[in-house]
This record gives C-alpha cells, sequence and structure tokens, in this order.
C-alpha cells in the first residue's frame, strides 16, 4: 500500500500563502514522473521497495490524465558515469561497501535494472532523461531544464522516488527556479513512512503545494480546487 502520511492543518495554513496552487493551466503544465526504475521499483532489485510499487497506479492514472490535456508527460532515471562532470565525487560511493557496489552496477546506463519498470506507462515520444545527481536540475547535462524551457512550462507535478531524496532535491531546485510546484503525496515513495511525510511536511511548509492523485487529476480535467489536498 501506499505511504499513510500526516500533512498537519498548520502545515498547510503556513505554506498556503506561499505555495497554493488550484489550477493547471495546459499550456504552462507538466509532469515529471521520477526515476520509477526497476532498481527502484521491483521486488528484490537493490533499492526495490513495495511502496513504490503501491505507486505506479496513481503514476500511471496521472500520465494518462495530463496526456488527454496535451500536457507534457517527462520521465527521469537515476544514473552513475565514471565520466567527468558526470561522475559523482568519488567520496560520495564506498565501493568496498556490496549494497553500494551493487548499485553503481544496477543504476549504469545500459544495465537491465537502470530502465524504468516495465510496469510503467512510459509512452515512445516522451522525454526519459538520464540524471546524474538527486536533484534532477543538478545534472550537469541540464537536460530537464532544457526541455521544460523550451515547452514554456513553469509548473511541475512531480511524483516518484524517494520522496526525501530525489522528489525533494528536485522540488526544491525548481522551487528556486522560479517554477510552481506540486508534489503528489500517494504518487510517491520513500523507504519508510517516516521519511515520506518529514519530506512532505518540508515540502508543504517551503517549496511546494501537496495534494493527492485524485485531486490533481481533477485539476488535468479543468477542475480547480479550493485547497491542499492534504487527506
Amino acid at each position: 500500500m501506499t505511504h499513510p502520511f500526516d500533512l498537519p492543518d498548520w502545515a498547510v495554513e503556513r505554506g498556503r500563502a506561499f505555495n497554493t496552487f488550484a489550477t493547471l493551466d495546459p499550456a504552462t503544465s507538466a509532469l515529471v514522473v521520477i526515476d520509477m526504475q526497476r532498481a527502484f521499483v521491483g521486488e528484490g532489485e537493490v533499492y526495490g521497495k513495495a511502496s513504490s510499487r503501491a505507486t505506479i497506479p496513481a503514476i500511471n492514472a496521472l500520465c494518462a490524465a495530463f496526456r488527454r490535456a496535451a500536457m507534457p508527460v517527462l520521465w527521469t532515471r537515476q544514473s552513475v558515469s565514471e565520466a567527468p562532470p558526470l561522475a559523482m565525487p568519488a567520496w560520495q560511493y564506498d565501493r568496498s561497501d556490496p549494497v553500494t557496489a551493487r548499485a553503481i552496477a544496477a543504476l549504469a546506463p545500459g544495465a537491465p535494472t537502470h530502465a524504468l519498470d516495465p510496469a510503467m506507462n512510459w509512452r515512445c515520444g516522451e522525454p526519459l532523461l538520464n540524471k546524474y545527481r538527486y536533484g534532477a536540475f543538478s545534472c550537469p547535462a541540464g537536460a530537464l531544464a532544457h526541455e521544460l524551457e523550451r515547452r514554456g512550462v513553469d509548473t511541475l507535478v512531480l511524483t516518484g522516488t524517494l520522496t526525501n531524496v530525489c522528489v525533494e532535491s528536485t522540488a526544491r531546485e525548481a522551487n528556486m527556479r522560479g517554477f510552481k510546484v506540486i508534489v503528489v503525496a500517494d504518487a510517491c515513495s520513500a523507504v519508510s513512512d517516516a521519511e515520506h511525510s518529514a519530506a512532505l511536511l518540508n515540502l508543504r511548509l517551503n517549496f511546494a503545494d501537496v495534494r493527492l492523485a485524485d485531486a490533481v487529476i481533477a485539476m488535468a480535467r479543468g477542475a480547480p480546487l479550493s485547497d491542499s489536498a492534504s487527506s
């Protein structure tokens, strides 16, 4: 099942003035699906989690709703490279750790586990971008920023994994670049419920609106909403 989460009313109220977005403009909005790869989703894979598998129906439903509204859907894949400037600093990897070594191999472009999980409803022609840092805007290649700029996007709807790592990092970067950001609570996952809730709390306070998938699907259909969907 997807994570239960606690987003208290005081957090919604405090964040309301900064990041409350009740409508989506089809001309300037995009859905970004972060790192729903076999390595993070598949059963028995190095970072595979039941919580990530539980978000697949919501993410796929959001993809379908955005396509119907002619809004772009973009995908990222966490990637490992040995070549500068894409390579991470050597001190960030303990290659003697078996899990780290397995993860490096799993996230190398071309590895079967680097691919999107087969249950994800990616469509041919939708950008599928390799990212080499947790935050999608920090990648030296700058692919996500280029894709959004050429489409005139100013509002991002974020889904994927991990809520408190790559999703939160991308949301913070997007906010600082002037994007409106909506994080879909039941279309994101973390290692634990506590980490998921903590990330959503901080995002709602400072960096993003937080809504449920059904609410965002309604927005994609043109229905304005009155408040953050925190329940």
